[in-house]
């Protein structure tokens, strides 16, 4: 019987009678041809308890973004506020999700650890630490040894990242040479070499192609074959997700998953899909305005979220259900408005005037982060220390 997976996610639901009822609804996720391959989404509306990753990595952060402050300028406007105080860790080996609307701030935050900011965008104050160092504060140089040796960025729209008169190979081939000194024989193995881990039955054709010659899927694997060529050590993801269909969404969070596992990658995940990050992220960071609105353990954060913010996010995705064939032609719940600056009030909490919980307080003041468990943060006013 088919189920209808929430904003997209492909899925065949298969009953399995053989096992214990103590499963809950005892559900497998089919995707290509493994019924084994994809957990299934956990949110609230869904009862299924498969597929939450592991948190419980107690080590040193590997980045350490402390209060930054990012803003935009224009002709109309001076100085629009983008980013105001974010601040968390990445630990080695993890998957951070970074959750919230366009234009909360997410694609600003992955440009700005690497200072890859437009000419009107401007870092105010804050520190990305990152090896010992503060790259706000390195130079042009320092920079260029970092940026895709040691911290790789992959961008939301691959037609648009990769140069359409240059072939895949080739660009990938680019970056290895440009991070090491190495003679062209051994570059080429080397491209070879991560092409074949992309593309197990088809490297050496899809090597030679040109971007148009590819599909979405082929695509952003050419994008991700860049990103891991010169084996980094953390991996910023922008949406690489966003243009695929439902199936390739699936292949490609399976690579990711591959790759954290075969190189130690630790990895920032950004999405606008809560559905994306269960079984795969370790933590989830909710931005909304710019601002940190939650934070804590995927498995906490997904099961039982705190902020009005995040419970809306989740409340508009679709739940499974295949018992009622009505239900699918229900409405989903919205949130009201939007997040636009000119929506946005001048004091008090960002998201007040579009919270069905708002209180007095709500309008007056901006609320501070609040520690709910030992790991788990929300800034809201119905939660105090």
């Amino acid at each position: 019987m088919a189920g209808i997976p929430p904003s997209g996610i492909p899925a065949i639901l298969f009953r399995i009678p053989a096992f214990p009822s103590s499963i809950v609804a005892n559900y497998f996720w089919y995707a290509g041809n493994d019924v084994s391959l994809v957990p299934p989404p956990f949110l609230p509306q869904h009862e299924s308890q498969w597929g939450l990753a592991d948190c419980g990595r107690a080590m040193a952060s590997v980045l350490d973004i402390q209060n930054l402050q990012v803003s935009y300028s224009s002709r109309e406007v001076r100085s629009r506020p983008v980013l105001s105080g974010v601040s968390f860790d990445l630990r080695p080996g993890e998957i951070l999700g970074v959750l919230g609307e366009s234009g909360s701030g997410k694609s600003t935050l992955a440009a700005s650890v690497l200072r890859l900011l437009p000419p009107n965008g401007h870092i105010g104050s804050g520190a990305v630490f990152f090896e010992g160092k503060n790259l706000l504060q390195a130079t042009f140089e320092e920079l260029r040894q970092v940026r895709g040796a040691r911290i790789a960025l992959i961008f939301q729209e691959p037609s648009l990242a990769l140069h359409p008169t240059i072939r895949v190979g080739e660009q990938v081939r680019q970056v290895l040479a440009a991070h090491q000194s190495l003679p062209r024989t051994v570059l080429n193995q080397r491209t070879r070499e991560i092409f074949t881990q992309l593309f197990p039955q088809d490297a050496e054709r899809i090597l030679r192609c040109f971007p148009h010659q590819l599909s979405g899927g082929q695509r952003q694997r050419a994008l991700i074959a860049q990103a891991i060529a010169c084996n980094p050590a953390i991996l910023i993801a922008d949406e690489p997700t966003a243009a695929l269909d439902p199936v390739t969404q699936m292949e490609i969070l399976t690579i990711f998953r591959s790759l954290r596992e075969k190189l130690g990658l630790a990895m920032i995940f950004i999405t606008h899909n809560p559905a994306l990050l269960s079984g795969f992220a370790d933590r989830i960071l909710v931005l909304y305005a710019g601002q940190v609105v939650e934070w804590g353990p995927a498995k906490t954060v997904l099961r039982s979220p705190k902020h009005p913010y995040t419970k809306a996010l989740f409340e508009s995705l679709p739940a499974i259900s295949t018992e009622n064939e009505k239900s699918r032609k229900n409405k989903l719940p919205v949130i009201p408005g939007n997040s636009s600056p000119s929506s946005l009030p001048r004091k008090g909490c960002s998201f007040e005037p579009r919270c069905a919980l708002r209180m007095d307080v709500c309008s007056e003041f901006e609320p501070a982060l609040v520690n709910l468990g030992e790991t788990h943060l929300v800034s809201c006013f119905k939660y105090k220390d």
